[in-house]
């Protein structure tokens, strides 16, 4: 396993760079540069001004020569400075916005995990019962739905409705974070916090979750219908048995798969659930960068979630052989 591991590991390098090269030239590409935001923000800029600011961020070159100094500085650690926050592209992002979607998304993927598994397995269980066509339907109507309109209706429903309706007794905050600090007490902070997570929670889980379940439904409905399965009901074995010991096991190998790319999914969906619910994460840092045009940022973000997709892809393939005893890497 570990000469495998070794192997993908080195195909990961040329993927990467690829994918930096494509990813820096679309961004390189795209209608306007940071002078023009710097233009439309101040009419009174002098042309002078222009031509000193176009050549210190080295946009006379042509984008594949500052593709190869992004390159050298990206292997250095250098990823530049945020034009907005005038701080290294790398401080803001894993101090300031990476541990607020790191808030959302672990609870999101641990939580509709352990919903969704045993969902599946109850509705392949219980095959056209009215549970499982009640969760088909919720299911096709999560796949459906926009994450953004489903996220303003949440809004609108219980944080502009149930609180008129209710008179406050049943209301949620429509965004941010809060005011409360660490030094309010351990417990004042989180429950704060908790207060602000509920929606945006809530909405990514719903979409996980519906995701999740009916992969494993598929699954599991393919597993118990094959020979080794009908062999163990027939020498007599505890219906838990046959499920939990034999049919689980062998179903969980696409879900693996399903969970290695959910990881970076998670961050790329909450690029809407944060801009709608106003969280200060990683997503919204990434859609706000791209107006801004603050490159340093949209190379930072989009690399990062670039990385994320082919580790956790690859700790999806090593699972594969602790879940299947019958796969080996050798």
């Amino acid at each position: 396993m570990a000469t495998y591991a070794l192997r993908r590991i080195l195909q990961m390098i040329p993927l990467l760079l690829l994918i930096s090269l494509v990813i820096f030239g679309l961004t390189a590409l795209q209608p306007g540069d940071p002078v023009d935001q710097l233009i439309f923000g101040n009419p009174r800029i002098t042309p002078e001004d222009i031509a000193r600011l176009r050549e210190a961020y080295g946009l006379n070159t042509p984008w594949p020569e500052r593709y190869v100094s992004w390159l050298i500085r990206a292997f250095q650690g250098q990823f530049g400075y945020s034009r907005d926050f005038g701080i290294p592209a790398t401080q803001f992002i894993f101090t300031q916005r990476l541990p607020n979607t790191l808030l959302l998304t672990i609870p999101a993927l641990v939580i509709s995990t352990l919903i969704a598994v045993p969902l599946g397995i109850y509705s392949a269980i219980r095959q056209y019962s009215p549970v499982d066509n009640i969760l088909t339907f919720l299911s096709f109507v999560a796949f459906s739905a926009p994450v953004f309109w489903i996220g303003v209706m949440a809004l609108y429903l219980f944080a502009v409705y149930l609180p008129q309706v209710t008179g406050g007794v049943i209301a949620l905050p429509p965004g941010g974070l809060g005011n409360l600090t660490p030094d309010d007490g351990f417990w004042p902070f989180w429950l704060d916090r908790l207060k602000y997570l509920i929606l945006p929670l809530s909405i990514l889980m719903f979409r996980e979750i519906a995701s999740v379940s009916r992969f494993m439904r598929a699954s599991f409905l393919e597993v118990i219908g094959q020979d080794f399965v009908r062999t163990a009901k027939a020498k007599g074995l505890p219906n838990r048995s046959v499920i939990f010991k034999h049919a689980l096991r062998n179903a969980l190998i696409p879900i693996v798969t399903i969970l290695g790319l959910s990881i970076p999914g998670l961050f790329g969906g909450a690029v809407l659930t944060e801009t709608v619910f106003s969280w200060p994460g990683m997503g919204r840092a990434l859609l706000d960068s791209l107006v801004s045009k603050d490159f340093n940022v949209v190379m930072l973000c989009l690399m990062l979630l670039a990385i994320l997709t082919v580790v956790f892809q690859l700790l999806a393939d090593l699972t594969y052989a602790l879940v299947d005893p019958r796969i080996r890497y050798s």
